[in-house]
């Protein structure tokens, strides 16, 4: 594994992107994935089982910390207006320059990483994309609200309530989270490190929940801009998914290259859970597709 930094500069200012490489990027013999975690707010770890793909699939992996969160560069004094989805577009194609892989490459998008691939795909239309999976992901605020909502009704009195406040209350958000993911969110028992790491970089004593708290998807959607993603397109969400199929229907309905499969055994993170080994096969089969 290599890790590092590189230089980006956005409306004039210079902060740092932290990465990690998996694989042999120099003698690669396919494109490397390129993994975008969750939030917004959270960290790479939240992704960190991809590694899997450059050991068993021989595909390098790139996973690294978006601006604001983890490991790399931190401002908690913007507007709210600083913070948008273009802003993590610009930092991204800054890491793909940076490490020379612009002219080929996949990207595996985890829920709000799986919004930043579709957004890119159809803002940017990125000649060097050869594949996008969209994994647990969401086509608009409005189907992914509707889904909690369902599976807050299910949930204690308190923890409906924790969720109702939100970051107006991380502490009790955090709690109420737990209760919702023990079922929707992550099934492995014990619950993984990396897993627990992540969502503490948000609400920890530590953590910054600048990002999480920017309204960077307020009233978003991209339902009606799917057509014009033009890659081969991999929808991926589990059977207990907070990501239901009505929030990823869209993106099968509307993309014209597209495959979804609907992992049984899973629920939001089915790469730490018991489907580990069949997210990453149905994965790296699908990055063999002629684009």
């Amino acid at each position: 594994m290599k890790e590092g930094t590189v230089a980006f500069t956005y409306k004039g200012e210079q902060f740092e992107t932290y990465y990690k490489v998996f694989g042999d990027l120099a003698n690669r013999t396919r494109p490397p994935v390129v993994g975008l975690h969750g939030g917004p707010g959270l960290v790479h770890q939240g992704i960190a089982p991809l590694a899997d793909l450059a050991g068993a699939h021989s595909i390098p992996v790139i996973l690294y910390d978006q601006f604001g969160n983890g490991r790399s560069s931190h401002v908690r004094d913007k507007p709210a207006e600083f913070w948008s989805i273009d802003l993590y577009i610009d930092e991204l194609e800054n890491l793909l320059a940076h490490l020379g892989v612009q002219d080929a490459f996949d990207i595996v998008g985890h829920s709000w990483g799986g919004i930043l691939g579709a957004e890119f795909a159809v803002r940017r239309q990125p000649k060097g994309l050869r594949h996008l999976v969209v994994a647990d992901s969401l086509a608009s605020s409005e189907l992914w609200g509707r889904s909690v909502g369902q599976l807050m009704a299910t949930l204690p009195k308190d923890v409906q309530e924790g969720l109702a406040a939100g970051m107006k209350e991380p502490k009790k958000y955090r709690e109420a989270l737990r209760h919702l993911h023990a079922k929707h969110g992550c099934l492995k028992r014990p619950i993984p490190k990396d897993f627990e790491y992540a969502l503490d970089q948000v609400f920890g004593e530590d953590g910054d929940p600048t990002v999480a708290n920017a309204p960077i998807l307020v009233k978003w959607s991209i339902i009606d801009r799917l057509h014009l993603i033009e890659v081969p397109t991999f929808v991926i969400n589990g059977r207990l998914d907070i990501a239901q199929d009505f929030v990823v229907a869209p993106f099968f309905e509307r993309i014209r290259k597209v495959k979804w499969v609907t992992l049984e055994n899973s629920s939001h993170t089915p790469f730490f859970e018991d489907d580990r080994d069949r997210f990453m096969q149905l994965v790296s089969d699908f990055c063999k597709l002629e684009a």
